[in-house]
């Protein structure tokens, strides 16, 4: 009979195709049994979970940490802190904003130095795709790579070694590379033609307030370059997954293209799903993001998508930075990226559970089977024999008001400040130790440590993950 060091005893747990009342048994770092009752050794700690819910921990595949260079940003530490206070379990960091970015190897391991130890959660990192590095690629994905990352605009920045746009050129080069490594590139898809023309214009005129920003970032521009990037996917067969997605004519697109047999996949943020244009007014700076914040009708279309399959992952964006960068009386020089990681899952299970009836095993899938296994993070995902313990306790008989004060990043500041969620995070679990608690607070020491991507996992058309 197996002896197991932890049984969460009694709680409906968020399995890949339902919720069902069971136990969980943990043993060392892994799941080892899920039933209705596990029989309990001397020393097995009883966690008493009836009317709690367990859901997978959150796989979050985009997050910008900032290190090496630009703690002072956000560090892994803050960082990480936030993200287990949130119930992420695992996270990979993007390739920018740090000092140097990690397009070659020289890079990857100054991150890797800057973390360990640091992290309270488990964690990977993108490497990039810029102009000039193809050769660094093989390198990149034999130290672990999860996938490579590419903007198809100006991802802005100062300085000699900074993260550059990727031209059709370096697009279909590295992409040839990308798919003999068997790894997914991951695109900022906005049209840098028509973004710095109608921004060009638009500042000009003198149009820099928040709304002409937002002009400035239509819906073409999304679409123009997703439909290139589809293409050039296409003729090279390198797999493809589009970050931030924020308009449905693009999920269409890709969508249709998955169905061709096309290996590629889609992303958006909470803020696209929660936030709209009129909040840029409202907030400011703190809801500035490229894409921008859409209308009220592309919002429902994108929870439309969700619910209809359309969306492959969800993921936070946090791009944080200090208030300086935030302040500006020309909106187009204002630093753009939302902070927003804490707030992942409760915004999930608020606006879309509680306020849209969504499934939570749908909600599980797209937090964490899905980004999971576009990256090869095998053990990662799902409740699930033989997957790492990474599991979170929600509490439905308790709210949560966020406030100032209880955001754990560097720089305080996120849209979602004064907002109340009608559930609570209990506890987080990452491969069976604790570290998340809501009344004792993070684990005394990170616990966190590097994982490897091996591969890249398509995701089938039109199906949703089964047993």
């Amino acid at each position: 009979m197996t002896t197991f060091d932890t049984i969460i005893r009694g709680a409906r747990v968020v399995l890949r195709d339902r919720v069902e009342q069971l136990d969980i048994g943990i043993t060392g770092e892994k799941i080892t049994d899920i039933s209705t009752r596990l029989a309990a050794g001397e020393a097995t700690r009883i966690i008493e979970a009836e009317g709690l819910t367990v859901m997978p921990g959150v796989v979050d595949i985009h997050v910008h940490f900032n290190e090496p260079g630009l703690a002072s940003w956000e560090g892994f530490r803050s960082g990480s802190a936030a993200l287990a206070a949130g119930g992420i379990t695992t996270y990979v960091d993007m390739p920018l904003n740090g000092v140097p970015p990690t397009t070659r190897p020289e890079a990857w391991k100054m991150k890797m130095k800057a973390a360990a130890d640091q992290s309270y959660v488990d964690y990977a990192f993108w490497g990039g795709l810029v102009p000039g590095n193809r050769e660094e690629l093989a390198p990149l994905a034999g130290l672990g790579a999860a996938g490579f990352k590419a903007f198809m605009s100006e991802p802005g920045g100062d300085g000699e070694d900074i993260f550059a746009r990727a031209d059709d050129h370096t697009l279909l080069d590295g992409m040839n590379e990308i798919a003999t490594l068997n790894r997914v590139l991951a695109l900022h898809a906005e049209d840098e033609g028509i973004v710095a023309e109608l921004g060009a214009k638009s500042i000009a005129a003198g149009k820099n307030e928040p709304m002409d920003y937002i002009r400035s970032r239509p819906v073409e521009a999304e679409v123009v370059a997703v439909a290139r990037a589809l293409q050039y996917g296409k003729q090279t067969g390198c797999a493809l997954h589009f970050v931030h997605i924020s308009t449905r004519e693009a999920l269409d697109m890709i969508a249709e293209a998955k169905r061709r047999g096309q290996d590629v996949t889609s992303e958006t943020c909470p803020h696209y799903l929660t936030l709209i244009d009129q909040d840029v007014v409202r907030l400011g700076a703190v809801a500035k993001c490229a894409p921008p914040l859409r209308s009220s009708s592309e919002q429902e279309q994108l929870w439309d998508a969700l619910t209809s399959g359309l969306i492959d992952v969800i993921a936070s964006d946090h791009s944080p930075c200090p208030p300086s960068m935030k302040q500006s009386d020309n909106f187009f020089e204002i630093w753009g990226g939302i902070s927003g990681a804490q707030s992942t899952l409760l915004i999930m299970l608020e606006d879309g559970h509680l306020q849209r009836n969504i499934d939570l095993p749908l909600l599980g899938r797209v937090l964490s089977l899905q980004p999971a296994r576009r990256l090869g993070l095998e053990n990662k995902g799902e409740i699930a024999i033989g997957k790492d313990a990474d599991l979170v306790l929600i509490d439905w008989e308790k709210s949560t008001s966020l406030n100032t004060e209880d955001l754990l990043y560097t720089h305080k500041q996120s849209p979602y400040v004064g907002r109340t969620f009608n559930c609570q995070i209990a506890d987080v679990f990452c491969r069976g130790q604790r570290v998340y608690n809501s009344e004792s607070g993070l684990s005394p020491v990170p616990l966190g440590q590097h994982i490897t991507a091996y591969s890249s996992s398509p995701i089938e058309a039109g199906t949703e993950e089964t047993p």
